[in-house]
């Protein structure tokens, strides 16, 4: 097994195509929990692109520009690496074009990334979820963020927060997907957040749902 097919079974994140290949299945994940589960989070934009012949259908070598970066266990990250093929969740991306939101695992000091991970243009992003990505994702990467897919379903603990976007008529990604953070409160329970200020302390007090 190649270190990404490895990758497509243990990860499960939002993802730029949500489910954009047939054959390549993905659990929803709030934003949050794609940021806290990644070895790298990077604004970057793609400058080029080449196939090298890694795996069945071989691999897809984009090679970046680094813009920002959110989180990363590399000093610098010049190469992602994803599979060619989109029925094995390879990730397709512009070059030259648009600046993206990339997450992903490293291997073999290669950075992987995919269908089922966090991966969105960066002009597509919310206002909140770029808030997120800066600062406010961090602070919750102890909370749980818990699915409900449908009713009744409840917390189990004071660190969960419900996520519940899977039962809007909407569909996903929803609403706490855009504009919510689960953030540790004051008294060490955890709910969402959405606030405009800036967090001041490593913990927020707020009331905002």
């Amino acid at each position: 097994m190649t270190p990404w097919l490895g990758l497509v079974v243990l990860l499960g994140s939002w993802s730029l195509g949500h489910w954009g290949a047939e054959a390549c299945t993905c659990s929803p994940s709030h934003p949050q929990d794609a940021f806290c589960n990644s070895d790298i989070v990077i604004r970057a934009k793609v400058v080029g692109k080449k196939l090298v012949k890694e795996g069945p259908f071989g691999t897809l070598v984009y090679t970046i520009k680094q813009m920002k970066v959110s989180f990363t266990k590399m000093p610098h990250v010049q190469y992602i690496h994803t599979e060619a093929s989109e029925s094995l969740c390879g990730l397709k991306l512009e070059v030259n074009k648009y600046q993206y939101l990339l997450t992903g695992r490293v291997y073999d000091g290669k950075m992987y990334t995919g269908l089922c991970n966090f991966v969105e243009r960066w002009d597509q992003l919310t206002l909140s979820q770029r808030k997120g990505l800066n600062y406010r994702y961090h602070l919750g990467c102890n909370c749980k963020i818990k699915s409900c897919y449908y009713l009744p379903c409840f917390v189990t603990s004071k660190n969960e927060c419900l996520w519940t976007d899977m039962l809007s008529n909407f569909g996903y990604p929803g609403y706490q997907s855009k504009h919510y953070a689960c953030i540790r409160q004051k008294g060490g329970y955890c709910s969402w957040y959405r606030g405009w200020a800036p967090p001041d302390k490593s913990i927020i007090n707020a009331t905002d749902p």
